[in-house]
């Protein structure tokens, strides 16, 4: 059975104590449940440590969002799997939009991340998403695709810890969703297309999150797809309340 993850992505929120207070929020009220479902928190580095140690003693994973391509080096403002790693996380989003857009990474840069992460034991979130344009003109399959090609030189073996996002780029703090229709097609086709390059049963076995203002009044309708396994959820992670709805909808 594969695993039902929401993942809150605070993007560059929260001053060091606005986080601690949220991070609190959430230990005392998370429920958890099933084995197979998982919340997960990726704030920005500032409350990585603290948050580490107040997530110790739960089943609130941490996450990152964003690593290096080395391991360590000459890489002033940077911090690497290793560094993540010594701060027990155990996720870190790669290729959000955000990152390709304004830091301009490419394929290549991320390929190298996924593998630093992945020899950290860090589950890679790897974000994949179109464009409104590319939605008009019917064009998301093929840049979705062209995305993909990332993961396809991962082996078997690491290719098994990845998780996938997809995040239509038109639907990001845009308030629009892509409906639960539309978020199933894309969804059953970047399985169909883990199932051309992997195998099937690797395919069945891997989460893939709809990561595009989802919030709790339309979760359920969009977790109840076959092949949406979960979100990421950027706007309504940085309300307690918001994000634990969420995540009680999986």
């Amino acid at each position: 059975m594969r695993k039902k993850i929401v993942a809150g992505n605070w993007k560059m929120n929260k001053n060091f104590l606005e986080g601690i207070d949220l991070a609190k929020e959430l230990v005392e009220k998370h429920q958890p449940s099933e084995s197979n479902k998982q919340l997960v928190v990726c704030p920005p580095f500032i409350h990585t440590a603290a948050l580490s140690e107040l997530f110790s003693a739960t089943s609130i994973e941490l996450g990152a969002q964003n690593c290096h391509t080395s391991d360590k080096g000459a890489y002033t403002g940077e911090i690497s799997a290793g560094m993540l790693k010594s701060l027990n996380a155990k996720y870190c989003l790669v290729g959000h939009s955000e990152r390709r857009a304004n830091f301009f990474e490419d394929n290549q840069e991320l390929f190298q991340k996924c593998k630093q992460l992945l020899a950290n034991d860090i589950r890679p979130i790897f974000c994949c998403g179109e464009m409104l344009e590319d939605r008009r003109e019917g064009a998301y399959f093929d840049v979705i695709e062209d995305q993909l090609e990332v993961l396809w030189k991962l082996s078997k073996t690491d290719f098994q810890k990845v998780v996938i996002a997809y995040e239509p780029i038109w639907a990001i703090g845009t308030g629009e969703t892509a409906t639960a229709a539309q978020a199933q097609e894309v969804h059953a086709f970047i399985r169909s297309q883990v199932a051309k390059k992997m195998d099937v049963t690797i395919a069945e076995n891997t989460s893939i999150l709809y990561g595009g203002s989802c919030k709790a009044s339309n979760a359920i309708e969009l977790f109840s797809k076959p092949d949406v396994d979960g979100g990421l959820i950027g706007g309504a992670a940085l309300q307690a309340d918001e994000i634990l709805a969420i995540y009680n909808a999986l």
